[in-house]
């Protein structure tokens, strides 16, 4: 489930072929079993435009918690930027051979950041992630050295630096795994082939109003497609810029 996600082209090919059968099923299957009789209609509309409201809530509610989610990684790619920019001009604080080495550990580590936002395969972000891992470890034992030498409230101000640094990017990894729940995606789903059903076995003249029951599945999809592209920064067709970092990048070249 979590790889169809990741590919809203696929959400939105196999949501529209359900939801356009479940349309079928209604007009089709339900209207034989039992038709639908003049004087039960006016109570089916009321059960149809409930249903209806209902799945409107649920896919704005999905969309909200979707663009909330791209914008909370926004904010801590910015904040990571800050903290990167921030420790780089710190590291003056540090002696001049030890400043030297963090900066290019800093320059470093700026580039693999940049990567991790831009990166599409998993065996790259895993490579990524892992050279990461390493270059925090290095930055941080660079100024604990000099700490650990010279404990003095200058000192201080670059540690406590090169912890944000190390802290902005545990938030980002949190918010990039941050995704909407498989449980909102099946309640979605569910709901949307129960009012297919609705709109199918609603129709008094199948042949005649026959797009009728293509309308419905194809707004649907179209909303499940947006909603799983925002809230797939790697593999959709919104794409996450980090722009904040690459400003930095270039401003430290």
């Amino acid at each position: 489930m979590n790889n169809a996600i990741d590919h809203p082209l696929l959400i939105l090919v196999l949501s529209f072929f359900v939801l356009s059968l479940s349309a079928r099923i209604g007009a089709s299957f339900l209207r034989r079993r039992r038709k639908l009789e003049d004087d039960t209609r006016e109570d089916f509309g009321v059960i149809q435009a409930a249903a209806l409201t209902l799945l409107g809530l649920i896919i704005g509610f999905t969309f909200s918690m979707a663009v909330s989610r791209y914008d909370q990684r926004k904010n801590y790619e910015a904040e990571e930027a800050n903290a990167i920019g921030t420790e780089y001009v710190r590291a003056a604080l540090l002696p001049a051979s030890d400043a030297a080495k963090v900066r290019a550990l800093l320059r470093n580590y700026l580039d693999q950041r940049i990567l991790f936002y831009i990166a599409r395969d998993e065996q790259q972000i895993s490579q990524i992630n892992t050279g990461t891992a390493q270059l925090q470890t290095e930055m941080w034992s660079a100024v604990l050295a000099q700490a650990a030498a010279q404990p003095t409230p200058i000192i201080a101000l670059a540690v406590s630096g090169m912890n944000d640094v190390l802290n902005s990017q545990g938030y980002t990894q949190a918010a990039w795994w941050n995704r909407i729940p498989i449980a909102a995606w099946v309640l979605m789903a569910a709901i949307a082939i129960c009012c297919n059903m609705l709109i199918g076995y609603g129709l008094q003249n199948v042949k005649a109003e026959a797009v009728m029951l293509l309308v419905l599945p194809l707004v649907v999809s179209i909303a499940f497609f947006l909603i799983a592209d925002i809230d797939s920064s790697r593999h959709g067709f919104i794409r996450f810029n980090p722009q904040n970092l690459v400003s930095l990048a270039e401003s430290l070249r």
